[in-house]
């Protein structure tokens, strides 16, 4: 989750609400950031990041786009402010229960859970340095979580950056299925898809044969099951090259 190499255009990184100077609060309008950010959460949880526009923003607040661009310059600074606020949801566990595993396994169970319930996050992950307050306070956790397993440097942020991926991408793959059939089940599925699977299974047979033991079987169990076996299968590849 955090900057990834590479330049901006022209060389320049992008710019960050984080590090914008605030105007002076004799100029402060009605309107506080929290506001903001509270009105711009309740349009990306119910119509994702299309559904949220500077001018839809105004006049869910009855302001105007005016007033919010006196606390953010751009949708971009918006969005900032609006990850930054889900990820105050994110707990790391210490790792002094269970070790570095445990505390490790926690934090991402918990991020998962939290792109569960904001699907919108998941393509803003990698698209500038996450300095806001509850960020940090995240990944200053996370490298606490790690605290035993003996990674110091490039390592580290190696292993950091595997966790977070691996969660990212298995629980955005996860919610969009969600997003898009609902409360389908694995049986709807196949009942379906049988005349096609039919119509390929002399094509390819293995294919088939998997899909028809398999999805038979879908529930939210087994999605649980295989978001474990992933981690587990992660934590075991830190595990091999951790320093002897």
């Amino acid at each position: 989750m955090a900057a990834k190499a590479g330049k901006a255009d022209g060389g320049k990184p992008p710019e960050s609400v984080w590090v914008r100077p605030r105007r002076a609060k004799r100029e402060q309008p009605t309107l506080t950031r929290d506001q903001i950010v509270d009105a711009a959460l309740e349009l990306l949880d119910a119509e994702g990041l299309d559904g949220l526009s500077m001018r839809r923003l105004g006049t869910r607040l009855s302001s105007g786009a005016t007033s919010v661009y006196w606390h953010v310059a751009n949708k971009d600074e918006l969005l900032e402010l609006a990850l930054d606020r889900v990820m105050g949801e994110v707990r790391v566990p210490g790792p002094d229960a269970g070790g570095w595993r445990a505390a490790v396994a926690g934090y991402a169970r918990d991020l998962r859970a939290m792109i569960h319930r904001h699907p919108w996050t998941v393509p803003l992950f990698g698209a500038r340095p996450m300095i806001g307050p509850n960020a940090t306070r995240v990944l200053d956790e996370v490298i606490g979580a790690f605290d035993g397993a003996g990674l110091t440097g490039l390592d580290l942020d190696n292993a950091m950056s595997l966790i977070a991926d691996y969660v990212i991408g298995a629980a955005g793959s996860e919610a969009s299925w969600q997003g898009a059939h609902g409360t389908a089940t694995g049986e709807d599925w196949m009942r379906t898809l049988g005349p096609y699977l039919a119509e390929i299974a002399e094509r390819h047979p293995r294919l088939t044969a998997h899909i028809r033991e398999v999805w038979t079987r879908e529930t939210a169990d087994v999605v649980e099951q295989r978001f474990d076996y992933g981690l587990s299968c992660v934590l075991d590849g830190i595990e091999g090259r951790r320093p002897r």
